[in-house]
């Protein structure tokens, strides 16, 4: 089992930055794909960005080129670093880890942290 909680939501005008952080809980964080996922009022939750286990990371169209995810496996978090934001990008923003072990599938959510960004 794997808990989750983020932080780092907030309210920016349009241009600003934000970044979001997520802690994991256990010892087994690294092995790990760790996701940003959003979800605006009245849409499908979608992806912002991923980063696997390994590092190699991937992007939603949307926020390619602003948006930035990492993660420190010696503190347990993945962060998304969010430059240069848009209205569009307001909505509750989840974190998620995921793992594929012995073809069995384990995923994770956080609780989710509300970020808004006004014109």
């Amino acid at each position: 089992q794997v808990q989750l909680v983020e932080s780092g939501g907030g309210s920016v005008q349009a241009g600003g930055s934000l970044r979001l952080s997520c802690v994991a809980s256990g010892s087994t964080f690294s092995t790990y794909t760790m996701g940003w996922y959003r979800q605006a009022p009245g849409k499908e939750r979608e992806l912002a960005a991923l980063i696997s286990s390994g590092g190699t990371t991937n992007y939603g169209d949307s926020v390619k080129g602003r948006f930035t995810i990492s993660r420190d496996n010696a503190k347990n978090t993945v962060s998304l670093q969010m430059n240069s934001l848009k209205p569009e990008d307001t909505g509750v923003y989840y974190c998620k880890a995921s793992r594929v072990r012995s073809a069995l599938v384990a995923a994770y959510w956080g609780q989710g942290t509300q970020v808004t960004v006004s014109s």
